[in-house]
């Protein structure tokens, strides 16, 4: 038996960590998704590949202990975690072991659990660690596949939840925005009291995303926010009242077609994440030289720390993504209106 999941990655346009606090985000799921194939498997392990991160590693059934490998399975050995690169606390092989708990986490849950060996194949469009919903992405894609496999019923409401609360287990801190993106697709207004509203947009969202090779870690993100509201809660409650009031004009202006004010509220959200912490060198020199180049409105998305930011250049899209490519990494993005699909 074989089947097979995806999932859209994500870009937030307004609202990121405050959203961890009650307050409103805009997201929209864009074209770029996260696939994961699950088959019967070759031995009596989980088999994990992501080809295109060149991460691999095994998941013990009975113990769901994660062996890292350094290459595919059936070219080497498993090895220790301590042994999977010649420094064991490198950032790299920090990322992959948390790649790794998300598809074990998913893969193993209150809904379903494998009792037999299991190959998953990943394959990713989506850059990991840049504030794109790549974790996200995965584990619902994952969480999706593992369901037609156990030809197990599951509502999206239901899957998002599994979804948000696999993230929870993995960093600690998780917005359940991401997961529900994922899941549901298109552009969405997200509270935690409504869950995700749809928006129909009266304007075109031309998006060129520039990352940067430098992955943020959402969960030390999240946790530093949270010490600096813990610290300065006269001072930080005001900032996240603010952003709150912006998701909303950019709500309205959205569905108005008011194209300068999404800008103008975008470039105000970004000094606001700036005032939070999370924004870095990297990440401000593409906020400026998308502008410069002609975008509108630009603003990192996501935790920041590393990642990503987006640039809204209607008529200038081609023109920005050329320079922010003479500087990092991009790429244009459109909103995908599909969200997790499987067969």
């Amino acid at each position: 038996m074989k089947v097979t999941a995806s999932a859209p990655g994500k870009a937030i346009l307004f609202g990121e960590h405050a959203v961890v606090y009650g307050k409103p985000a805009i997201a929209m799921a864009v074209n770029r998704r996260a696939i994961v194939t699950i088959q019967e498997g070759t031995n009596d392990q989980i088999n994990v590949q992501i080809p295109e991160l060149d991460v691999y590693g095994a998941i013990d059934l009975t113990d769901h202990q994660i062996k890292p490998l350094k290459t595919s399975p059936s070219q080497t050995k498993f090895s220790d975690t301590s042994s999977t690169s010649d420094n064991p606390a490198s950032p790299s092989s920090i990322y992959d072991m948390g790649i790794l708990k998300f598809i074990r986490n998913a893969i193993f849950n209150d809904q379903f659990q494998p009792d037999h060996g299991l190959d998953v194949q990943v394959e990713l469009e989506i850059p990991i660690g840049a504030g794109l919903g790549s974790s996200a992405a995965i584990t619902v894609a994952t969480l999706a596949a593992s369901a037609s496999y156990h030809q197990e019923d599951l509502t999206l409401e239901k899957l998002a939840k599994m979804a948000h609360h696999v993230e929870l287990d993995v960093q600690g801190a998780a917005s359940p925005l991401d997961t529900t993106i994922s899941t549901h697709g298109g552009f969405i207004y997200f509270t935690r009291k409504d869950g995700a509203v749809k928006i129909n947009p009266a304007l075109e969202m031309p998006l060129v995303v520039g990352y940067t090779s430098q992955p943020g870690n959402t969960g030390q993100l999240v946790a530093g926010v949270r010490k600096l509201h813990d610290d300065h809660p006269e001072i930080i409650n005001p900032i996240l009242d603010t952003i709150e009031k912006i998701a909303n004009q950019a709500r309205q202006a959205i569905t108005n077609g008011d194209q300068q004010k999404v800008a103008e509220l975008m470039n105000i959200n970004q000094g606001l994440l700036d005032a939070l912490g999370v924004n870095t060198n990297q990440l401000s020199n593409l906020v400026y030289q998308a502008r410069s180049a002609g975008a509108i409105g630009s603003k990192l998305t996501g935790a920041g720390g590393g990642g990503s930011i987006i640039a809204y250049c209607p008529g200038k899209t081609q023109e920005v993504l050329e320079r922010l490519k003479h500087v990092e990494n991009a790429f244009q993005v459109n909103i995908s209106p599909q969200g997790v699909t499987w067969e």
